[in-house]
């Protein structure tokens, strides 16, 4: 059984579970301590020091996000030293990174312009620091996202996401120093790397250094469940006008959690392909025929179409559901057994697979079937 402990946090009294951080247990009451480097569900480093915080008894500031509380315990999270000490960590960050902040697409939304804006800065101090801005190139190769390692803070939440959620490995800190940067295996490209393009850092990226290409924000979110297959990822497309522009995950999924792959959080531009259909269509002739006849055809009381229909200068042409199906129940009903064969889709839920694999094997009494994902 886990046991709660008590503390006192800035002159308020706490109850929070043992194991839990500092900064945890803020959160849990409401406290506000800030940081840069500190993401839900992923293990903690202390890298930006920001969250820095006072404890009773002990000489130096320690980091909240990191720190264990223990019953008893007196925190102080916003004084003057403390302050003092943000404020000048904020301008080290600030010194290498890039300050077009105007034309960062990560602008309104970066966690870095949050805390100055509620931090602040020394301007005369800031301005003393022999600031020399980055020049790095920035990596286009992803078809997804760019990564633009000027914007980077080293806070390490995309390389902990890699490792820790996708399972990937495929970024880690390389060089040292003032060299210092994210990089793949070898310092190759994203596109040469082991990179799945799965997007999770560039959903947890704090500043502007991992950013989806061709960037829209929405005006409204649509919840709605991933149609690439069957296992039931909750998304929120963002939709403006009539066009979706973004996909998350929902966090509220338990079959998910918010976490999306590849074709998930970047393969809805399907949905607006001219290619894609809407409606049925069938294409079909009756050799009986000297003239090429309609669909329309399968819906006359007695007539079975019992071959394929070819329409007039062999295009498609569409039909509703009701003629469809009534085309593909008369049409089914010549065929029992190996003369039968059906193939199914990963698109398709587990129910809906199961239910399909029973027709098969029960109604058309064959075990001819086969799925697009089979391994």
């Amino acid at each position: 059984m886990t046991k709660n402990v008590t503390l006192t946090m800035n002159g308020v009294e706490v109850k929070a579970r043992e194991g839990m951080t500092i900064l945890e247990a803020a959160g849990s009451a409401g406290i506000f301590i800030p940081t840069l480097c500190h993401y839900p569900g992923l293990t903690s480093e202390g890298a930006c020091r920001i969250c820095l915080v006072k404890i009773e008894k002990k000489k130096k500031l320690h980091p909240a996000c990191r720190t264990p509380v223990e019953d008893g315990m007196v925190v102080i999270t916003d004084d003057a030293e403390i302050d003092q000490v943000r404020r000048v960590t904020l301008e080290l960050i600030l010194s290498d990174h890039d300050f077009n902040c105007l034309l960062c697409p990560k602008s309104g939304a970066c966690r870095l312009q949050a805390l100055v804006n509620r931090i602040g800065f020394d301007e005369r101090r800031f301005n003393r620091l022999n600031r020399v801005a980055k020049d790095l190139p920035v990596d286009t190769s992803n078809p997804f996202f760019d990564f633009n390692p000027n914007k980077c803070i080293h806070c390490g939440i995309c390389i902990r996401t890699c490792r820790e959620i996708v399972g990937v490995d495929a970024i880690n800190m390389a060089y040292r120093g003032y060299d210092l940067k994210v990089s793949t295996f070898g310092d190759q490209p994203f596109k040469e790397s082991a990179c799945v393009s799965c997007g999770e850092c560039v959903e947890r990226c704090p500043v502007g250094a991992l950013i989806p290409k061709d960037v829209k924000h929405p005006t409204r979110e649509v919840k709605t469940t991933c149609a690439y297959c069957g296992v039931g990822c909750g998304l929120y497309l963002g939709v403006r006008g009539d066009t979706i522009v973004k996909a998350r995950g929902d966090h509220s999924n338990p079959v998910n959690r918010g976490e999306l792959c590849v074709r998930g959080r970047s393969g809805y531009r399907f949905v607006h392909s001219p290619d894609r259909l809407s409606s049925p269509l069938v294409r079909a002739y009756d050799p009986l025929e000297s003239k090429p006849q309609g669909i329309n055809g399968a819906a006359e009381s007695g007539k079975l179409l019992t071959r394929p229909l070819v329409k007039e200068r062999g295009e498609f042409v569409e039909v509703s559901w009701e003629q469809a199906i009534k085309y593909l129940a008369s049409t089914l009903v010549h065929y029992k057994g190996d003369q039968f064969a059906a193939l199914s889709s990963a698109k398709c839920t587990n129910e809906e697979n199961y239910l399909f694999q029973k027709f098969v094997r029960v109604v058309m009494g064959t075990n001819n079937i086969d799925h697009c994902a089979r391994l």
